[in-house]
């Protein structure tokens, strides 16, 4: 069967791939999660144990007639092939097929109105022995697995069935053949198991050894260009519209060719996935590019896993894409199939979507070691870009930053509809022409948000002023407008992870975004909570302590009312964590070394002495447990 994105010619690369990461071997439970027509998991199913999964209840069908042993119809008495072959359908015109996709009643010209009737037949009497107990669930998926596989050599149609052709291609005139359906390697000596689902509801209970995943990757959309196949495996004869009959899409519309959010559905589905193994098909000419994959498929992956392999591939062209290759003279360009390969690891690791100063991602593992777990609620007191606290583990997370600009943009990014959002930064990079170092369209854009009303702005124009910022500071002046000046940076794809990355966990930890002093939580903190605290450092040069960014600086007398803030929480039995410097190129933070002493607090050092902007910075986490 003709099928957009069928992986029949790479199979050989794909089969190379998993014994050169040795996991070729019997038994294996593999997950093909984009089953399409079952071409990967036919390929293997004489090695491996295959769960099968796809959204279109044709595919499912498929996949299930394909991957099952060859049924022997023993209730049914009689071989169905030879019946169907047999049978005198000419006067059965009841049939949905015959009146919507055959030319005397529609003037539809799917297929040919001898062929209709007999599909018709087919198919419905199948349904019949299924309701009177004479054929089980597995015959029944064998049975419409061959009628597919049938009917699509005498479909009159140019591969897909979004239209049919205008002309009798000579092959769809000829009467159908009921096949049964082809199969590449026999039986599998497996129980295996089959889903009709949406990929990211069904990754979430489901778990194996390998998944493989070939989702759609252009903005063409399956259940358009299959609509015929799917309304015959389903027989539910819908309300149809347009002249090629077309079914209501309604929720199948796959967010996977949408360019807005199909990145999001893969953060999604590679952070859900429970499998140690993942080998991903994508293609050049997809919506997501090589760089972004990578950027995933590296957060989630055991360091070093990682591989691409790129195959030259001659890949399906419709008479539309040939004509404007033609057109944008490129119908000569070559086209590659993309392999990547990770073996997952077990706890990813998320970052800030901003280029905070101060950022506690390099040192998070160290972070993370000493937290303790069972936390009720994980309060981040200073949370500057949110880091720590998309990483936290606890029932309730709350972030607090004084900045509220920077706390109303974290809250932006978490809780919109990232879709929504991506659509919005790409529209307004268009709009203001903005690009590196362009320092009109930057001075633009700044110019325009500072005109607003600190409560009219929109978040995201403070994001795109960062993005394409110097350096991706954030600062203001005493009256609250942003004032870096343009930078020689941009929205690029690993910033578009970043973002996407941080939407989904905070989504998942339901963090709290708040904006107050620390102080004000003081009353709410219980002994089944936890304190991380990551000031601003006294003895930096940050431009965050002088006071003059229209907030609070951060001084001597600061430092020491924190100081006493956390003492009163370790009387109480509070948990904390603080994050500090306790040197800078031999300028040492002594209130902080008489404080930790005094207390007999627990001082645990970053064992790598930091160099930053030609500085020895050493760092600290005090605990108190």
């Amino acid at each position: 069967m003709r099928y957009l994105g069928n992986k029949t010619k790479i199979m050989p690369q794909i089969e190379k791939l998993l014994d050169e990461k040795n996991i070729l071997i019997n038994g294996l439970e593999f997950c093909d999660a984009f089953s399409g027509t079952a071409t990967v998991g036919d390929y293997f199913q004489n090695v491996f144990r295959i769960i099968s999964n796809d959204s279109l209840c044709a595919s499912y069908y498929i996949s299930r007639g394909k991957l099952i042993n060859i049924p022997t119809f023993e209730t049914l008495g009689f071989d169905p092939f030879d019946y169907f072959n047999n049978v005198d359908t000419n006067s059965y015109v009841q049939g949905f097929c015959y009146n919507n996709f055959a030319p005397t009643v529609s003037e539809r010209m799917y297929f040919s109105d001898e062929n209709a009737k007999l599909i018709d037949f087919i198919r419905d009497t199948i349904d019949n022995w299924s309701n009177d107990g004479l054929i089980n669930d597995d015959e029944k998926s064998y049975l419409i697995a061959s009628l597919l596989e049938s009917l699509s050599k005498v479909s009159n149609v140019a591969g897909v069935y979004s239209a049919f052709l205008r002309k009798w291609d000579p092959r769809a005139i000829k009467r159908m053949f009921f096949i049964p359906v082809e199969r590449t390697n026999g039986e599998s000596q497996y129980n295996n198991e089959f889903h009709l689902n949406d990929v990211n509801d069904f990754i979430n209970n489901v778990h194996g050894d390998i998944l493989y995943l070939d989702p759609p990757y252009t903005p063409t959309q399956y259940i358009s260009q299959y609509h015929v196949l799917e309304t015959i495996a389903k027989n539910d004869h819908p309300v149809t519209h347009g002249v090629g009959a077309h079914r209501d899409n309604g929720n199948q519309i796959s967010r996977w060719c949408k360019k807005e959010y199909v990145g999001s559905e893969f953060e999604k589905l590679i952070a859900n996935a429970q499998f140690r193994h993942i080998v991903f098909s994508y293609s050049d000419a997809g919506i997501m590019s090589k760089e972004f994959i990578e950027k995933v498929l590296k957060r989630y992956a055991v360091e070093g896993t990682y591989t691409f392999k790129q195959i030259n591939f001659v890949k399906y062209k419709s008479t539309r894409a040939v004509n404007k290759e033609i057109a944008d003279n490129t119908q000569k360009k070559t086209h590659y199939e993309w392999l990547f390969y990770i073996e997952k690891k077990q706890t990813p690791l998320y970052i800030s979507p901003l280029n905070y100063i101060g950022g506690k991602f390099e040192v998070l593992p160290l972070l993370k070691d000493y937290m303790p777990h069972n936390i009720d609620v994980f309060y981040d007191l200073f949370g500057g870009g949110g880091t720590v606290s998309v990483n936290a583990e606890a029932q309730r997370v709350i972030y607090n930053d004084i900045n509220p600009f920077v706390s109303s943009l974290l809250h932006k990014i978490a809780t919109e509809d990232i879709g929504k959002t991506i659509k919005y930064i790409k529209r307004t990079i268009k709009k203001y022409s903005l690009s590196k170092a362009n320092k009109e369209a930057y001075v633009a854009l700044r110019t325009d948000y500072n005109s607003k009303e600190p409560s009219q702005r929109n978040p995201l124009d403070l994001y795109l002023l960062i993005c394409f910022g110097f350096e991706h500071q954030i600062r203001f002046n005493s009256s609250h407008e942003f004032n870096n000046p343009c930078g020689n940076s941009g929205f690029n794809q690993e910033m578009c992870e970043k973002l996407i990355a941080f939407n989904m966990r905070a989504k998942q930890l339901g963090i709290e975004f708040n904006s107050q002093s620390y102080e004000g939580y003081e009353n709410d903190i219980t002994p089944r909570d936890f304190v991380y605290c990551d000031p601003p450092y006294l003895i930096s040069c940050g431009a965050y302590n002088d006071g003059k960014r229209g907030f609070n600086g951060w001084n001597e007398e600061q430092e020491q009312q924190l100081l006493r803030f956390l003492e009163r929480m370790n009387d109480r039995g509070i948990r904390f964590m603080l994050s500090n410097m306790v040197d800078r190129n031999g300028i040492e933070n002594h209130p902080l070394n008489e404080w930790i002493e005094r207390n007999h607090f627990r001082v645990i050092e970053n064992a790598n002495v930091t160099k930053r902007n030609r500085q020895n910075r050493k760092e600290i986490i005090i605990i108190n447990y």
